[in-house]
């Protein structure tokens, strides 16, 4: 196989690997198809204003003031007299679409919606907003078009502010919940002037939403412990006595009204949300109005031990909890519209103030509406399936459904209310259950057929490094014993497998990619089996190698595998690591000939080791370290190139363009404390700080590019750039991680040429007379030794330490949107998010032209260190494989994923970033003079 098929069959192999997880774990578990069911009994509501106060923690708004009075004194009332409430537990928001679509469609976020954004829907589903008659909402553009979008009739009319309202620096986004009030009333002043509008109005089954943002944009712009978060809660509180006094009067007092106010998530007190912390899955809940249960007043211990009631001074009033999803069934319960076809939620029967006739009707309505869907779920997969294969879900045959709906006609007709409340209960735990398995009947076979392949894959590449790249001696005697299978008798043994496969497939009526994750891994075992006869050659010539020395890079390799999987959900297991490798030149003898390179690379990694020991989120902002790290790269830089002034002396235009780097390096500096004194002050984001900060970005790209091939001159230009953008994207310690991650990577080119000597090289090249742009002579190419396994290994490990140095991007938790203000400070979650992702990638660029200037400076092939490498990320990408999960909260799910991700993305993305960073290093731009030499 030549380098280019060797290449796109890498590189196809990968991306299938990277796409099959959202195939085996995360296709849509929603199903169409099913009939709408609805409590055939008079609702108690006409008409329902439900308020979502985004970003609202449950702490915040039920928490009484030093005083013992409430900062929502009218919802406070609520609660005390006229209303049931709780807390919402939500599941962990995410960027793509907020907890609105479990409140109001009563399903979580879509995992087949992990590549979307806020606005899109990757599947079209039901929600309240579809079932209802008409449904007016007012509120964020992010928001709104989400439901407007997927409504099936021409039934939901919103209305959003402008985008650029979202603005971290304003003064106090409560203004934004003033908009929607105010747009509420000239609504309603219109529907009074239109009869048409008010005859729409007074009908039934009517929705009037908002979505007020004041709260979560103040708790990201200045944290939720701050004045003006609470303060909000106030204003939201005061906006909602007005809106009730308005619709009494527009309605006439009619009784028919009914209120739901709850939060689609909560925020840390950093100002973000992404994690599981309770401040961010505790939600309020109150429900108040038509057809729903007042303050029921109790004098024993409440069923909830987290302290909350006590705190909340709240005992004496009682408390239902429930599940996010569980507001939709209630929603539909109090207007009395179909149960939205998706949804999983559970009828909370307690906040209902009805008959129990009409509760234990509602509870079975919602048990027929999720009985629904594992019926459709159950028929496409029996279709799907060989009737001698096909599985049923023994807990919920046909027969016990039938007994359950018969059994629970019984109960409602003999008015036993409470007892067939409680039958549908224990049978929507069942259902839902059954949904679940059907969802994920063929997970089992499709992950063996990837693990089968993976499995191939990497034993193809091993092959393929010990037969090309490796130095193995073999005799003739070991070659004559070897026994190889004939290739037309293996060719037709595969073929004969890939038929019978595909007509297996067919026969099943499998989806078109099932057909890739089945086949792919059959020509890689034919490759591996191809191979077979090099295996056993290579197994039994190993008594030519040191096998000792193989058995300690075996156990290093393996340890260090588990210890970079373990990373990534502990970050202090890289100190562990990076603690190990400081003693890298003590144990192997360099030392003896490197102390001071040796000294510096034990204290660098030691220094670079408190990163991962700090927290990722939760910091103040501290903008005197960025400056301090701008400094530290000025004294750093300026000593380096005092130091080398006579071995490699510069020309006069580079001497001016480092000045220019550096006087670059030391505005950017200050930037950050410039900006955030301006935010702190309310006087906004800075144009001129906001014009440099572009300015800079774009000019990193451009500056390595100017700058001489020399092996030292070029880093430190790639590191004066990027670290001048890290800069204006750090509000903290973490601008001190480039420059230690620099030092240790500077280090370790220097001691690898120590390494190089001890391997019995029989020369060096002097590193400061080395050149990028030098063509390398193919003669002096050396072949792999087991020395080269350590490099590739720590190359993988400074890429995940990279990575995970300052942060976990498994978690949008782990970034603080303060980090974009001196480039923004308007809402764009796209513009907002392809910034931190550059913040990330800036120290894994770092490494990557380390390993790079290694490749060159031990003479070693690309190619041989890079499929090494693939080998070593396959093997952490197989265990994340296994530790893929669709289920607990999103964080848990979208972790999983992440890391998952992450590990196959190192693979593909350093096929295409090595190109990148090859540009980056050798090549020169030189617009004003012809190039005459290498060293210009």
């Amino acid at each position: 196989m030549n380098v280019i098929t060797f290449f796109l069959v890498g590189l196809t192999v990968h991306v299938v690997f990277f796409l099959s997880i959202f195939d085996i774990y995360f296709t849509s578990p929603l199903v169409h198809g099913m009939t709408p069911h609805a409590t055939s009994l008079a609702p108690p509501a006409h008409r329902l204003f439900l308020i979502v106060a985004d970003g609202l923690r449950a702490d915040s708004f039920f928490t009484p003031l030093p005083n013992g009075a409430s900062r929502a004194p009218f919802l406070r009332s609520v609660i005390e007299e006229q209303g049931t409430w709780g807390v919402s537990h939500t599941r962990v928001p995410t960027e793509s679409r907020p907890g609105h679509v479990a409140v109001i469609a009563g399903f979580y976020e879509d995992v087949s919606a992990v590549a979307k954004g806020w606005k899109e829907n990757p599947v079209e589903f039901d929600s309240v907003f579809n079932e209802s008659r008409n449904t007016w909402a007012w509120g964020s553009p992010d928001v709104v078009p989400i439901f407007t979008k997927g409504a099936h009739r021409d039934n939901m009319h919103g209305k959003t502010f402008g985008p650029e309202e979202l603005n971290f620096a304003s003064v106090d986004a409560s203004r934004l919940d003033n908009w929607a009030i105010t747009e509420f009333k000239s609504f309603l002043q219109m529907a009074n002037s239109n009869p048409k509008l008010k005859a729409k109005l007074l009908k039934d089954k009517i929705i009037f939403f908002f979505n007020l943002m004041g709260i979560d944009t103040n708790g990201h712009a200045h944290r939720p412990k701050s004045h003006r978060y609470l303060n909000n809660i106030r204003v939201v509180d005061s906006h909602i006595a007005d809106l009730v006094s308005v619709v009494d009067d527009f309605f006439g007092h009619d009784g028919k009204t009914a209120y739901v106010f709850t939060a689609d998530h909560g925020m840390t007190d950093w100002g973000s949300h992404g994690a599981g912390h309770p401040s961010e899955t505790l939600t309020p809940l109150v429900v108040w109005g038509a057809g729903v249960e007042k303050a029921h007043r109790v004098t024993e211990p409440q069923p909830y031990s987290d302290g909350f009631l006590k705190e909340w001074n709240l005992e004496h009033i009682r408390r239902v909890d429930v599940n996010q999803a569980d507001i939709t069934p209630l929603m539909a319960s109090l207007i009395g519209v179909p149960f939205p076809l998706n949804s999983v939620g559970v009828l909370p029967h307690l906040y209902l103030n009805n008959s129990g006739w009409f509760k234990a009707e509602s509870m079975y309505t919602n048990v027929m509406q999720i009985l629904e869907q594992f019926k459709i779920k159950m028929a496409q997969k029996k279709d799907t399936t060989l009737s001698c294969l096909f599985i049923p879900f023994k807990p919920l045959t046909e027969s016990k459904q039938a007994e359950f709906i018969h059994k629970v006609r019984m109960l409602i007709l003999m008015e036993k209310y409470e007892e067939a409340i409680s039958l549908c209960q224990t049978f929507m735990s069942q259902a839902l259950e059954g949904l679940r398995y059907y969802h994920t009947y063929d997970r089992f076979f499709l992950g063996c057929c990837v693990v089968l392949g993976f499995v191939g894959w990497a034993l193809y590449v091993s092959l393929v490094i010990l037969k090309t790249h490796a130095s193995l001696e073999r005799s003739a005697r070991v070659l004559k014993k070897t026994v190889v299978i004939p290739s037309p008798t293996l060719m037709k043994l595969f073929i004969g497998v890939m038929v019978g496969m595909t007509g297996f497939l067919l026969i099943q009526r499998s989806p078109i990619t099932y057909y890739v994750y089945c086949l792919l891994p059959i020509p890689l075992w034919y490759f591996v089996l191809e191979e077979f006869g090099h295996l056993i050659d290579l197994i039994r010539s190993a008594g030519s190698l040191p096998l000792w020395k193989c058995f300690g890079y075996f156990v290093l390799v393996a340890c260090g595998i588990e210890l970079l999987v373990v990373s990534f959900f502990h970050r202090s297991f890289l100190t562990v690591g990076l603690a190990a490798l400081s003693l890298w030149p003590f144990l192997t003898g360099l030392f003896g000939n490197a102390k001071f390179r040796s000294l510096s690379w034990f204290v660098g990694c030691l220094f670079l080791a408190i990163f991962p020991m700090m927290p990722v989120v939760g910091r103040a902002p501290n903008t005197h370290l960025v400056s301090y790290a701008g400094l530290l790269t000025l004294i750093s830089s300026a000593c380096y190139l005092w130091s080398s002034r006579q071995k490699a002396p510069l020309r006069l235009s580079d001497r001016c363009q480092f000045a220019i780097q550096m006087v670059q390096v030391a505005v950017c500096a200050f930037i950050p404390f410039i900006t955030h004194s301006s935010l702190q002050k309310h006087q906004g984001l800075p144009l001129l700080n906001q014009i440099i900060s572009w300015t800079t970005l774009a000019s990193s790209l451009l500056f390595p590019l100017l700058s001489s091939t020399r092996l030292f001159h070029r880093l430190l230009s790639i590191f004066l750039s990027f670290i001048s953008t890290y800069l204006l994207l750090s509000n903290g310690s973490e601008a001190l991680f480039p420059p230690a991650l620099s030092w240790v990577m500077f280090v370790w080119i220097n001691i690898e040429q120590e390494a190089l000597i001890a391997e019995g090289a029989a020369h060096r090249q002097e590193l400061l007379s080395m050149d990028f742009s030098a063509n390398i002579d193919i003669g002096q190419i050396r072949q792999l030794k087991l020395d080269d396994i350590r490099r590739s290994f720590y190359f993988v490990f400074f890429l995940i330490t990279a990575f995970f140095g300052t942060g976990n991007i498994a978690s949008i938790n782990s970034f603080d949107p303060t980090s974009v203000y001196c480039f923004i400070t308007v809402y764009k979650p796209y513009i907002m998010g392809a910034l931190l992702m550059w913040k990330v990638f800036i120290p894994f660029i770092i490494v990557m032209c380390t390993f790079e200037t290694i490749q060159v400076a031990t003479q070693l092939s690309s190619r041989s260190l890079f499929l090494i490498v693939m080998v070593i990320s396959d093997i952490m990408a197989l265990h994340f494989f296994f530790m893929v999960q669709d289920y607990g909260s999103w964080l848990d799910i979208g972790t999983s994923i992440s890391h998952y991700v992450i590990v196959m993305s190192m693979t593909i993305f350093l096929m295409v970033l090595s190109i990148i960073t090859h540009i980056f290093t050798s090549k020169r731009l030189i617009p004003w003079r012809r190039q005459k030499s290498h060293f210009t």
